[in-house]
């Protein structure tokens, strides 16, 4: 099969906005959407079946030429040699042009269903990047990595069968019963007599095997969450000798999926079943039927075989427009899935918000006040404070005082519920936040890392790096002396998460990664809290330096590591509760300094 061609391929963009504009338009009706989604490309569809029907053509036609041969045997003489060679030479000549029609028919149907299987794919990793965090933080990882693999697999077997399958049965069945309305029909009303009974049969099973499906695609979403946690969570459990709870744990889930799926099958192999009886009790009333008119002269004895073979024809549409249901079923709710997160509109909006060409790093709280949207408790509460451009903050409190928020409405994760925040006296919700964020560099207190090598982690998203700047990053984040030790040096491939480095080699890879996109503005959430007291030592001396002229936020616990600070705000219940350089905080002998003497004592 030919490759795709970049010209002939839809950006996930237009998939995702034609997707997301029927899915809204029919919310509950996911074949209308299916429908909508590939619009403009039925042709495709089309042509593909065309080339179907005629690699198919000898098997379809292969009754009525026995048929014929028989017929003419059965009359002798020179219509008996006519007979054979006409039709033989029909069905050789139907059989050359298989291969070249099953090339087109595959070329058409795989060209349109592979492309836009991918595009899909794309379209919900594009917007699983617009998402908002909280978003994310409140959606399992599993459950969307279900939705990117299994639900996209499950609507492009059901294109496949809709568009395709669908067709050809419908192309089979006309032929069939125009053949078979031409020759006798009183044969073709007993062959019409099988479609009601076919519907009666799908209507009784399609309720339950909607309500199945939908029920152990939830559970399959479950799972794959909880094998997610569970891989997450294997040091863990690991250390605390907790192998057994958590295969217990994991058996009690898989037990329950492993329920659902055999409630599943057994709905669809009894649907199956029935509709295979029913079927194959009408075939045999055929043969009885036709072998009755052939006795009384009313059709020819060949023509036994062509009816016989037709009705099995008609019955095996029938029985194959059964077996769609399951999957049509799966693929419709696999749509639903798709459409929940492809119409979500909990995602960031900067159309049309003034972007930013520079950032001098000034910043201002206005009696800030947030909250979740899953408590209506405030986290912050009409919090004020200005920074001027190079300061350096530190933000520290205890657990739930309202550190992290505060960082995460500085980077732009999140808005202020109520007052306002200022960066360089312009409102952070009327700012292009992606504009925004090209001046930043974050620092997380859990490093994250992905499978590539070291240079690759260093420079992520970033072109044209030159050596020398890299060499300064690693030399800067305290990372020389193990890179020199590498294999590889900066060309060695870093494990899952870098499983293969120590919890300080993570943070200094995170900490080069923030030094070589020279910012403008610095967020550093507990940056050195992996790092030995000497580490931390030589990295506070290279992110002093990175400070310089910078604005520079730190979240901090360890509250050594903010005394160079120029000011310490400290948090309590989301608000500002004391605020000040080290030395002041100290000689005031408040929270701040009860929180530092009880550090001091337990170290």
């Amino acid at each position: 099969m030919q490759g795709l061609k970049k010209s002939e391929q839809k950006p996930s963009q237009d998939l995702e906005q034609r997707f997301v504009k029927y899915y809204k338009k029919y919310p509950n009706d996911s074949l209308k959407v299916l429908l909508g989604f590939y619009k403009g490309q039925y042709h495709k569809f089309l042509i593909s079946c065309f080339f179907f029907l005629i690699k198919h053509s000898p098997a379809l036609f292969s009754s009525l030429l026995i048929a014929n041969v028989i017929n003419g045997v059965l009359a002798g003489g020179e219509m008996a040699r006519y007979a054979i060679m006409a039709n033989v030479g029909i069905w050789i000549g139907l059989l050359t042009i298989h291969l070249p029609a099953n090339y087109l028919y595959m070329k058409y149907r795989a060209r349109v269903t592979r492309q836009t299987e991918a595009a899909l794919r794309g379209a919900l990793v594009r917007k699983l990047q617009e998402l908002s965090i909280p978003y994310h933080t409140q959606a399992q990882s599993g459950r969307l990595q279900s939705k990117i693999i299994r639900d996209v697999e499950a609507i492009e077997t059901l294109s496949s069968q809709l568009f395709i399958n669908m067709m050809n049965i419908t192309m089979n069945m006309v032929i069939m019963v125009g053949i078979t309305a031409a020759k006798n029909r009183t044969i073709l009303l007993f062959f019409v007599l099988v479609a009601p009974i076919a519907s009666l049969t799908i209507v009784a099973f399609r309720k339950k095997i909607s309500r199945e499906n939908r029920a152990f695609r939830v559970e399959m979403e479950n799972t794959s969450a909880k094998v997610m946690e569970m891989v997450e969570m294997v040091p863990v459990t690991r250390a605390h000798a907790l192998e057994e709870v958590e295969r217990e744990r994991m058996a009690k889930q898989l037990e329950e999926t492993a329920e659902r799926g055999y409630r599943l099958d057994m709905v669809q192999a009894n649907f199956g079943a029935v509709g295979w009886v029913v079927f194959q009790v009408f075939q045999a009333l055929c043969l009885g039927f036709t072998g009755y008119l052939a006795l009384k002269g009313r059709i020819q004895v060949g023509d036994i075989t062509f009816y016989q073979t037709g009705f099995t024809t008609v019955v095996n549409q029938f029985t194959a427009l059964i077996n769609l249901l399951p999957v049509l079923t799966k693929g419709l709710e696999s749509v639903k899935s798709v459409g929940e997160v492809l119409s979500c509109d909990d995602v960031e909006h900067n159309e049309g918000k003034e972007e930013l060409t520079s950032l001098t790093g000034e910043y201002e709280f206005r009696n800030v006040s947030f909250s979740y949207p899953d408590t209506d408790e405030d986290v912050l509460k009409e919090l004020s404070m200005r920074v001027k451009p190079g300061e350096t903050v530190a933000i520290v409190g205890g657990s739930g005082s309202g550190k992290t928020t505060m960082l995460n409405l500085l980077i732009g994760f999140m808005l202020p519920k109520e007052g306002q925040l200022l960066v360089d006296g312009k409102d952070i919700s009327e700012i292009n936040l992606k504009t925004y964020r090209r001046f930043l560099s974050v620092v997380p207190q859990m490093p994250l890392l992905f499978t590539g090598t070291l240079r690759d982690n260093i420079v992520y998203g970033m072109e044209d790096v030159t050596e020398e700047h890299l060499q300064k990053a690693v030399k800067a984040a305290n990372l020389a002396d193990m890179v020199s030790k590498l294999p590889q040096g900066l060309d060695t491939m870093l494990e899952e998460h870098g499983a293969n480095l120590s919890g300080g080699q993570r943070q200094r890879i995170a900490i080069a990664r923030a030094i070589i996109r020279d910012p403008q503005v610095i967020l550093l959430d507990e940056a050195t809290s992996a790092l030995d007291v000497i580490s931390e030592k030589e990295i506070q001396e290279a992110l002093q330096s990175l400070q310089k002229d910078r604005t520079t936020f730190i979240v901090a616990h360890r509250l050594s590591t903010v005394k160079n600070a120029d000011r310490i705000a400290v948090l309590s219940a989301g608000k500002i509760v004391e605020e000040g350089s080290y030395t002041e905080l100290m000689e005031k002998k408040g929270i701040f300094y009860h929180m530092e003497s009880l550090q001091v004592s337990l170290a």
